[in-house]
């Protein structure tokens, strides 16, 4: 490249950011080499820069920037734009009562042209050593920054804003991006963006508390979780979107199998840490973001895709208990019918205590970040324990579609992609009569067909709708009456002073086109005879009559099943085995309104 033409370097720029005074300019810088400092799960790159005055070898790329390395654009001698950054001083041995060693961390920058055109190092730049000195070596070469020393020790940052002083003089804040489990004192000035629900668990090592919560700053985010007498002291405390001071927590290498948050590290919460409110300006610190998904175009992504969603919750049913496949333990859900203003509507799972909490009487408009897309019934979303939930927020997207749903939205004629398959795992939404789902072979694929059908019970088998299960509290198998006081459970191979009653019901009921037998397990079994199952276990041995009559009331009944069915093989013979997924009370009401939607959508298609 003609020297004439070439960007000048800002002259001495490196000089003055370690002394806190260019923070409002745009440095013009040129990279002399880097090294890759691998972490866990993403490298972290230590830069040599030159202004074309001093060199310095403690620049530090920010991770989000590491694609600029991977891709090429900061080669060597390539020249760039700074356009956002922070310094950090770090504390090590070396530096014990000394000037701290000064970290420049490289937020944003630009690249101008590529090193590849440049060719040689601008000027004849002076070393700066790590606390902004002119160093006894008077120049620099061009050698790329790999064999030079990196301190592992994160930095301590005097500005709290990322090159704004703090808000608080006391408070020294650091950036995530900085942090490291070799560093002993440390703050963080961050934004709470998730909080899960405490979770409690109960094993042979004991029983304990936790929840977890998501944080951001300007460089990056973290995970943060607190155990126990730590989980009762901030849970209450800790609200979603508001700014905390944060410091003595542990720092360990994030379990990248259970959360989604790009940090190699995760922080564990001590007796030690201290949370403090942020009351000052926090203009610097990013809120949540969203990237929204139209439902309608829900179909063309990939399954298992983490989407951002907005719509309105139109209905919503009833909170129900599953039982868990893999630890058998229950779990609470509610099913909502979300849509928007492409006319789409998709089923959207909520989990736990944000299932059971949800109001949807005002027919909400509810903002979701990082759902799960799945499958089931075509396309249909489950909340996971990162996702963020905003009801009613104030943003544009919520206000056009509030008016929207308002001003004619409620009535428009809706498709839902969440039961526009028949195959796979149909959709809460999606109804069959008895004649329909064996016309359409429901349940003979290699994967369980799920639907929903107005029937009547029509007959219970009473003779074996009880058993005795084993008391322990993750085990429902059958235990052996040892007639000596004690039952044995071939499961856990231990003996017990007492038993728990379970239901499993056989169960006949009919549409007007055809009966089935499905089988009801514990919480349909209960949500159909209005009983739980130690009530009945105890009239089955107390009052007889009364046993008979709870049974006998159940009958001539109709309720909306949801059926899961699969084709199974018994004895050298393929038999539709039915189970129970949800029972309950018709709702007329909605029932109504289905079917005047299907006959709409017929005529349309006519």
């Amino acid at each position: 490249m003609n020297r004439k033409n070439q960007p000048k370097l800002t002259s001495g720029a490196i000089q003055a950011i370690i002394g806190n005074g260019l923070y409002g300019e745009t440095p013009v810088l040129q990279v002399l080499g880097y090294k890759n400092l691998q972490g866990e799960s993403n490298d972290r790159y230590r830069i040599l820069i030159s202004d074309g005055k001093y060199s310095y070898a403690y620049g530090m790329l920010a991770t989000q920037l590491n694609h600029l390395i991977t891709e090429g654009k900061l080669e060597i001698f390539t020249i760039i734009k700074v356009t956002k950054f922070v310094v950090n001083k770090v504390a090590t041995k070396a530096t014990a009562g000394k000037d701290q060693k000064k970290i420049i961390i490289l937020l944003d920058v630009e690249p101008i042209v590529p090193g590849s055109e440049i060719g040689e190092k601008i000027g004849n730049p002076q070393t700066l050593n790590d606390v902004g000195e002119v160093s006894e070596d008077a120049t620099v070469n061009s050698k790329p920054a790999g064999s030079m020393n990196y301190s592992k020790s994160a930095p301590a940052n005097k500005t709290g804003g990322y090159g704004q002083q703090a808000a608080k003089p006391d408070i020294i804040t650091h950036p995530i991006v900085s942090l490291t489990p070799y560093q002993n004192k440390w703050t963080i000035k961050v934004r709470v963006t998730n909080k899960s629900d405490i979770r409690t668990w109960s094993n042979s090592r004991g029983e304990g508390k936790l929840f977890s919560m998501d944080m951001m700053d300007e460089t990056g985010e973290i995970r943060a979780t607190a155990f126990n007498a730590e989980c009762d002291k901030f849970y209450h405390m800790i609200e979603i979107d508001k700014v905390y001071y944060i410091s003595q927590a542990q720092l360990k290498a994030a379990n990248k199998q259970y959360t989604s948050i790009k940090n190699d590290y995760e922080m564990t919460f001590s007796q030690n840490t201290t949370v403090i409110p942020c009351h000052d300006d926090t203009s610097n610190i990013p809120s949540i973001t969203f990237n929204f998904v139209p439902i309608n175009q829900l179909i063309n992504l990939e399954k298992d895709s983490i989407i951002d969603i907005i719509g309105v919750v139109k209905s919503a049913n009833d909170v129900r208990v599953i039982l868990s496949k893999t630890t058998n333990k229950e779990l609470r859900m509610r099913e909502v019918q979300m849509v928007d203003s492409t006319n789409t509507e998709v089923n959207l799972t909520l989990w736990g205590k944000t299932g059971e909490e949800f109001d949807a009487s005002s027919q909400p408009v509810v903002a979701l970040k990082g759902v799960k897309l799945s499958d089931f019934g075509g396309r249909s979303l489950g909340t996971i324990s990162s996702t963020v939930i905003q009801i009613n927020p104030d943003m544009a997207e919520a206000h056009k579609l509030r008016g929207w749903y308002d001003n004619g939205g409620s009535s428009s004629v809706i498709s839902s992609i969440s039961s526009a398959r028949g195959s796979g795992t149909g959709g809460s939404g999606l109804y069959k009569t008895f004649a329909e789902a064996k016309f359409e072979n429901l349940g003979g694929g290699e994967k369980p067909d799920y639907y929903n059908v107005k029937a009547m019970v029509a007959m219970i088998n009473k003779e074996r709708a009880l058993y005795m299960a084993c008391p322990s509290e993750d085990c429902n198998k059958k235990v052996i009456d040892q007639n000596n006081g004690l039952y044995r459970c071939e499961k856990c191979q231990r003996e017990f002073q007492d038993f728990k009653w379970r239901m499993m019901l056989s169960v006949n009921i009919a549409d007007a086109t055809e009966q089935q037998w499905v089988t009801c397990f514990q919480e349909t079994a209960e949500t159909l005879l209005g009983k739980s199952a130690d009530e009945i276990g105890r009239l089955k041995d107390t009052d007889n009559a009364e046993f008979q009559k709870i049974f006998e009331e159940a009958t001539f009944k109709w309720y909306v099943f949801r059926l899961r069915v699969k084709m199974e093989m018994y004895n050298d013979e393929n038999r539709l085995k039915t189970n129970v997924y949800e029972v309950k009370e018709v709702n007329y009401k909605e029932h109504n309104e289905r079917l005047i939607r299907e006959l709409k959508e017929m005529a349309i298609a006519e």
